[in-house]
């Protein structure tokens, strides 16, 4: 926990914070959400199965979500870009977090799994 600890506190403001507010907003969804260190990343974990992680866009510098299973997903605002799985959700540091737009992303996350679209 010390790792996954000390990735979240080692971000520099606005980040880090957002970071922080994200994990708590995750973990709430859910009691079987777990967080952890994967890849250097904080990863979230439905039942031990990876559906979300924490990162920042390379060339943005925009942290975001990304969903493991977001070629499930149509939603405007989810990105996929080159990645043939995954989809992300970008944030704008400058703006407050659109809560209502991840607490749908997260829980139609965990519905692939919960009704066995995505195998536990």
């Amino acid at each position: 926990m010390k790792q996954l600890d000390d990735f979240y506190l080692n971000q520099k403001e606005p980040v880090k914070g957002i970071f922080l507010a994200l994990k708590e907003i995750i973990l709430k969804q859910d009691h079987d959400i777990t967080n952890t260190l994967k890849y250097g990343m904080p990863f979230f974990c439905y039942k031990r199965k990876m559906f979300c992680y924490l990162w920042i866009h390379k060339k943005l510098r925009q942290p975001y979500i990304g969903i493991v299973e977001g070629k499930h997903f149509e939603e405007a605002f989810l990105i996929q870009a080159n990645r043939s799985r995954m989809k992300i959700m970008l944030f704008d540091v400058k703006e407050d977090l659109p809560l209502e737009q991840i607490e749908l992303i997260i829980q139609k996350a965990i519905n692939l799994y919960k009704t066995g679209i995505v195998k536990v």
